[in-house]
């Protein structure tokens, strides 16, 4: 059963488009030579892994945790079949809603990190926030950011309330004029999500095929790029408006004003100067949910909703 049909009877909204079989051929020789090139820039760059800086010393240790394995292996389940597929939200008949949250580490933020402006990008308090409430979760994690938060990498992806997708590795744009993003070349942007996923793969055996662009932006150009990974492109519906946010009730009203049924919404654990409100924001939203009678899933367990 064709992707459109298996979820157009949920009421989900889907947005596929078929690309060409000479067009995957082509776009999966390239994947080819492109993963080459990636595992070895993979390699080079683990080799030299980034470090934050402290105000008061030169450098310092991220958070202490487990070492993560070193395998160059894909994810069980590769090669996928090529997709365009874009899911924007669930069913709006099935009460349930998903909380996403989005992790990235730029190379703007590295710099802020090394030079002591900001202590983490990560926001340990998101993940103690709906371990404490119950709440399952899907995190989508960029592969730099996984690399300098390898503990809460680990806590996420063996939590069993949990699913975990990937955000790219780099964070750059994936379409022009995508914030302050930059813009990565059209001929790499395959390569940046397999080397996610790599990473990822370090962490858990079972990743989900769930990929969110970063900044949510993209065109036709980079669905037709990333086409060859057989990634599961996932939208939102609904934009928190915790990035950049400087109002914990602002944010908990706008959420909970825009969030039905069948909605995907979209949050951070990156803190820092970026995300600062969300744990404290997250238990008001959650609370509203559940007293509207709307219960927080996972991505799969929304998109299995009947």
């Amino acid at each position: 059963m064709s992707a459109t049909h298996r979820y157009a009877w949920q009421g989900i909204r889907v947005r596929p488009r078929r690309p060409s079989h000479r067009r995957i051929a082509v776009q999966a020789l390239c994947l080819a030579c492109l993963l080459t090139a990636a595992a070895c820039a993979q390699d080079a760059h683990l080799a030299h892994p980034v470090v934050a800086a402290s105000p008061t010393t030169k450098t310092t240790n991220p958070r202490p945790g487990p070492a993560p394995p070193i395998t160059a292996e894909l994810p069980a389940g590769w090669p996928r079949r090529p997709t365009t597929q874009v899911v924007f939200s669930g069913s709006r008949r099935s009460g349930l809603v998903a909380l996403t949250f989005d992790s990235n580490l730029t190379s703007a933020m590295i710099q802020r990190l090394r030079r002591g402006r900001v202590r983490s990008y990560d926001n340990h308090a998101v993940i103690d926030e709906l371990i404490g409430l119950h709440v399952p979760a899907t995190f989508f994690l960029s592969g730099l950011w996984m690399l300098q938060y390898p503990a809460e990498t680990r806590r996420i992806a063996d939590n069993p309330l949990f699913e975990v997708g990937t955000h790219s590795f780099s964070h750059r744009g994936f379409r022009p004029r995508c914030y302050d993003l930059g813009t990565l070349p059209v001929t790499q942007m395959s390569a940046d999500v397999v080397q996610a996923e790599r990473v990822l793969a370090r962490f858990t055996d079972h990743p989900s095929p769930y990929f969110r662009f970063p900044g949510g932006c993209y065109d036709r150009t980079a669905l037709a790029a990333i086409a060859p990974t057989g990634v599961t492109v996932i939208q939102y519906d609904v934009a928190s408006g915790d990035a950049f946010g400087t109002n914990a009730a602002q944010i908990v009203a706008h959420t909970l004003a825009d969030t039905r049924p069948g909605s995907i919404v979209v949050l951070h654990i990156t803190g820092g100067d970026t995300a600062p409100l969300t744990a404290l924001a997250l238990p008001q939203i959650v609370h509203g949910l559940r007293a509207r009678g709307l219960h927080p899933v996972t991505i799969s367990q929304l998109l299995r909703a009947t």
